[in-house]
């Protein structure tokens, strides 16, 4: 086989797929490129859809990143409304739902995640998921009935958006948080207690340390059953307790499978195939940890990573800070780099009882992260900082 494939497939028509298609033509690649896509819609923006689109500020169409037109014009074969069921890397085919085989050259898996579910929901009106504009429309439909109390399962940062959003309509809002304290997996519990407290400050009923036994309900949900006991009577619910990234399709293939697909430093999957994504494991080398990111940045970054690799062999490894932000309410939330619940925590600039402040992390003597509640400028100033490896001293003196 020769290193530079003729043509490249790109199965996941999302902001990762669709960036490694655009960096192909950007980066002059003249053989065919076929965007494959689950969806019937072409690609668009999710960040929208917990927020702009889901409150009624936005149309959906508002949210598109490209139309089935601007692909054309970069000679790009759009096919949507079509998903990948099997993949042999041996043929180099790959297989549809619709018992369709597809040859393929290059490969860039680009799959993504899809949500979890409640068990014992399936058929239950009135239970939504937030992953996709059809998820989004439902979601806003209901919305849009004025239901007289909205439960939130998890409080993450998709659950926590879609409660400021719910709470933006004036609606009654309960969120349920298995977790002592929100995030505090992801942030620790100090900066955790501070986004528990945004949404109590706008009315929501936040019930922390306590899950959800199941959800009831007569063809629509009624009310939602705690573990503790307790009822919380409901006309819509959300469930926001995590992805699964899309890999079923690829048991069997011989890539690689561990809770994503695994990748080297440079998002080699094999021989020409790629991923990018929130499908994509890979070792990131500036934290020396491997990852799997579901960022808006990182799938853009990534998958046009993938594409300049497929191109040529000698593309460096993939090594970027995470960063990602959540609109809630008034406030714009900031995350760069890569923290743990137990590193050193420091307020840097601002107020945390005004929730207008910049915090940075720190471990083994190293900036790992910084936190900003409408600290912009703060956080890409000492995302900078984590990117070049600086000290946790450094960054602490840091003028800013």
């Amino acid at each position: 086989m020769t290193s530079t494939p003729r043509a490249v497939t790109i199965v996941g028509a999302s902001l990762a797929g669709l960036n490694a298609a655009e960096a192909l033509r950007r980066d002059g690649f003249e053989g065919p490129v076929t965007l494959i896509g689950a969806e019937d819609h072409p690609p668009y923006d999710r960040p929208p859809l917990s927020k702009q689109v889901l409150a009624g500020d936005w149309e959906p169409e508002r949210a598109a990143l490209t139309d089935v037109e601007e692909l054309e014009d970069d000679d790009i074969e759009a096919r949507f409304g079509l998903r990948a069921t099997g993949l042999d890397l041996e043929a180099r085919e790959l297989t549809l739902h619709t018992g369709e085989t597809v040859s393929f050259d290059g490969l860039v898996i680009a799959t993504g995640a899809r949500c979890r579910t409640m068990p014992g929901t399936d058929g239950l009106s009135g239970v939504h998921v937030l992953r996709s504009l059809d998820d989004c429309l439902a979601l806003r439909a209901d919305l849009e009935a004025a239901p007289q109390r909205v439960v939130v399962v998890g409080a993450g940062f998709i659950g926590a958006e879609v409660a400021a959003t719910a709470r933006g309509r004036g609606l009654e809002v309960t969120v349920v948080e298995a977790l002592p304290t929100p995030l505090g997996r992801v942030l620790g519990d100090e900066m955790g207690s501070v986004c528990a407290e945004v949404h109590r400050d706008h009315g929501v009923d936040l019930r922390t340390g306590v899950g959800v036994d199941r959800i009831e309900g007569d063809h629509r949900v009624e009310r939602v059953v705690l573990s503790d006991g307790a009822t919380v009577d409901a006309d819509v619910v959300v469930v926001g307790i995590g992805v699964i990234p899309n890999t079923e399709w690829l048991e069997g293939s011989g890539v690689q499978l561990d809770d994503g697909v695994v990748c080297d430093a440079s998002c080699l999957v094999a021989e020409r195939v790629t991923a990018a994504g929130d499908v994509a494991r890979w070792p990131n080398q500036l934290f020396g940890e491997t990852m799997r990111v579901e960022h808006w940045d990182n799938a853009a970054a990534q998958g046009a990573h993938a594409a300049r690799r497929l191109l040529d062999e000698g593309t460096g490894p993939f090594a970027p800070v995470p960063w990602f932000w959540s609109d809630q309410y008034d406030r714009k939330i900031q995350l760069a780099g890569r923290v743990r619940p137990d590193d050193d925590v420091r307020v840097v600039n601002g107020s945390v009882d005004e929730r207008r402040f910049a915090a940075i992390y720190g471990r083994a003597g190293r900036i790992t992260g910084v936190l900003g509640f409408n600290r912009p400028r703060h956080v890409m100033r000492y995302r900078a900082l984590i990117e070049q490896g600086a000290s946790f001293a450094e960054a602490l003196a840091a003028d800013f």
